[in-house]
């Protein structure tokens, strides 16, 4: 039953432990130490984690949880979960609900049985799930989740989130640093604020059961087009329909119940796809609520019997699914540093901040293009309105010519804000912005925020929120450093310099114009940007000495976390693809090869019968189906045994990365053949002898 309109602000976080049940169910002194630890990153005392504790669990119990979990992110790119109930037996056949500050703060998982990269061996298997108290536990499925960080016995991060925590607290120290230096000292804290827009498919679960490659690779191996497309430009912001619109009302609320501010839902471009934007947040909590969204995505489809597909390229031809990382810095008191004002050219705090980060994705787009790389996004990037590999900064025209007036001493006017004439006077006034958008640039301001385009749709935010922070916060310590001698009554000059030296320095990464021509390619490469196709080829990048220097400078990892995280992500992007390869031999050779001898013995068997009964008519037409489809046989099946032969040699390589490069120079292209091959087969056999749904049924099915 839908909920009521007037419920809905009792609904939003109903099922969180925020900061309006701490203050309801803790005391006074318990409340405020624990927002201290919250607010200022202090040490937080087992007196008031088992307060907390007592507070947390009669809330829960009174919520309906019976179990406790602690939530965390391993390098699998998933979540974790392990349940522990609240019953402690008192010895006389009876038991009480109990959760001590002990079981709050600290758990103890099987470290060996997650993805280390060498970090952890299988008898080293002891790890810990530490408490994040800045990200607020939150009831599902009658347990109450506490959101922690996962490490080793030894202390080395085996997660997202701790990472994720360092990088906060470098770009908060950094950037203090600049605004004290500029004057600006009421700030006390500075957070990176964030809002992944989610795009996804949905697809119906009974066709969605009948795909191999669904159910194990998440996306289509093989499928010939459907004769419609989106080239008629008529889904997107399309009317839902009403099975699309019952699915994204339940999932509102199943998100809004866990606080999670869903804000805007649509159709996308492609047919089947959909996205829903929530309202920023801090980085941290974005980053959990992400994860929680996909999962709720999925959770909810299954009711409406369908399926949702997260992949970056579940079909081929067609729009692939990102995820738009909206990323800015916000102040403790609700400012926006990212915001240029009414005057931009005069806001000396906006420019050296809006330099701050150009310097960062220009000294490493590397790292940005490593944070986007996967199996699947390989797929996606670099057309379909999926931006390019090569990372560029689109910053319109506006703020262009601000810094080229910067760049050589020339007077900049503001421009005249413009009312936006539509030939229609019964239509409101407005006035337009200042500058048009770019849907072909990786990394996009966009008015206050910048918008990273390049995440692929099924990936963790935490990554390039991780790299963004650290690199903005090592361009702002070498501004601090070029800055912090000089006198007062220079100051002004000098900043103007300094800004001045970043942009002839950096200019090199803006691009307003079109990512999607091959005149571009070539510009980069003049301009000395990296152009990172493949997932392998990018990965070698981020072991380099720069970006080591990088991250263990600002304490965001180790020299041995990175190399385990280089392992990690390369381990993967092989095992990725031998399934996928592993999972087109079987059904190429189980389902889609016998479907085509079926349909080729039956024309030849009704060719047979139609000469018997009437010599005289020709059967050329047929025979000449029969002759492709059979040679159609051949090539798939030369092409399985090559696909086979290819997969095998991956296992001989004891190297990571030379298998890595294998898998994508020739086992990819080998599976590439055999999908134009099976989809060229495909158009010529009926439905009705295919063993799978087509992409026509898939994508308007719903």
């Amino acid at each position: 039953m839908s909920t009521d309109v007037k419920d809905i602000p009792a609904l939003y976080g109903s099922l969180v432990f925020n900061d309006k049940v701490m203050r309801n169910k803790l005391p006074k002194d318990m409340y405020k130490a624990l927002k201290k630890t919250m607010q200022n990153g202090t040490h937080l005392e087992l007196d008031v984690a088992n307060s907390v504790a007592v507070a947390m669990k009669e809330w829960a119990v009174e919520n309906g949880a019976t179990h406790f979990t602690h939530w965390f992110q391993p390098m699998t790119g998933y979540t974790a979960e392990k349940h522990d109930s609240f019953i402690s037996p008192t010895g006389d056949g009876e038991v009480i609900m109990n959760f001590s500050g002990k079981e709050l703060v600290k758990g103890e998982p099987d470290a060996s049985s997650f993805p280390s990269g060498g970090l952890r061996a299988t008898f080293e298997a002891r790890g810990y799930t530490a408490w994040d108290p800045t990200s607020p536990a939150f009831i599902k499925d009658h347990t109450l989740y506490i959101p922690t960080a996962f490490c080793s016995y030894s202390g080395e991060a085996l997660d997202k989130k701790t990472p994720l925590l360092r990088s906060m607290e470098a770009l908060n120290a950094q950037a203090l640093k600049i605004l004290k230096l500029l004057g600006n000292d009421k700030v006390t804290g500075v957070s990176a604020t964030v809002g992944p827009e989610q795009e996804y498919f949905l697809v119906d679960k009974n066709l969605y059961q009948k795909r191999r490659d669904f159910i194990f690779c998440g996306r289509t191996l093989f499928g010939a087009p459907a004769p419609k497309g989106q080239e008629m430009e008529d889904h997107y912001f399309g009317a839902l329909k009403p099975k699309i619109a019952a699915y994204m009302h339940d999932l509102d609320e199943e998100l809004w119940k866990l606080g999670i501010p869903a804000k805007t839902k649509h159709n996308e471009v492609a047919p089947s796809q959909h996205e829903l934007a929530p309202v920023l947040d801090t980085v941290n909590v974005a980053v959990d609520h992400n994860q929680l969204t996909m999962e709720m995505m999925k959770k909810v489809a299954e009711r409406h019997g369908l399926v949702c597909l997260l992949h970056e390229k579940p079909f081929e031809g067609i729009n692939g699914s990102g995820k738009h990382n909206n990323w800015s810095m916000t102040t403790n008191e609700g400012g926006n540093l990212l915001d240029p004002g009414k005057t931009p050219s005069e806001n000396i705090q906006f420019l050296v901040f809006l330099m701050a980060v150009i310097k960062a994705v220009d000294d490493y787009a590397d790292l940005m293009r490593i944070s986007a790389a996967s199996a699947g996004n390989d797929h996606r990037l670099g057309g379909n309105e999926a931006p390019p590999a090569i990372v560029s900064i689109f910053l319109g025209d506006e703020l262009t010519q601000i810094l080229k007036s910067i760049e050589n001493d020339t007077y900049f006017g503001e421009q005249e804000r413009v009312q936006l004439e539509t030939g229609a006077h019964v239509l409101p006034h407005f006035i337009k912005d200042t500058t048009d958008r770019n849907r072909t640039s990786p990394f996009a301001f966009t008015g206050n925020k910048f918008e990273f385009r390049m995440l692929g749709s099924s990936a963790s935010v935490a990554t390039p929120n991780i790299i963004l922070n650290t690199a903005v916060a090592e361009a702002l310590s070498q501004f601090y450093d070029e800055l912090k001698d000089t006198p007062a009554d220079q100051l002004k000059t000098a900043v103007h310099e300094l800004i001045k030296r970043a942009i002839k320095k950096h200019k090199k990464i803006i691009f307003n114009g079109n990512g999607y021509t091959e005149e571009w390619v070539q510009e980069a490469k003049e301009r000395g940007l990296y152009n990172l196709v493949s997932t392998p080829e990018a990965m070698k990048e981020f072991i380099s000495e720069k970006n080591i220097a990088l991250f263990t400078k600002h304490h965001i990892l180790t020299k041995e976390e990175i190399f385990s995280r280089y392992e990690i992500l390369l381990e993967n992007y092989v095992k990725t693809i031998e399934i996928e390869s592993r999972t087109m031999q079987e059904m190429l050779t189980k389902d889609f090869l016998p479907s085509l001898s079926a349909y080729a013995a039956a024309i030849s068997k009704n060719a047979c019968e139609k000469k018997a009964f009437l010599p005289s008519v020709s059967v050329s037409e047929e025979e000449a189906l029969v002759t492709s489809l059979s040679e159609s046989y051949e090539a798939i099946t030369k092409g399985i045994r090559s696909l086979n032969k290819a997969t095998e040699e991956i296992l001989k390589l004891s190297d990571i990365q030379t298998a890595a490069d294998l898998c994508h120079d020739k086992v990819l292209a080998v599976m590439e053949e055999l999908r134009l091959a099976a989809n060229a087969a495909e158009m010529k056999i009926p439905d009705e002898y295919l063993p799978y749904p087509t992409y026509d049924q898939l994508l308007f099915s719903v």
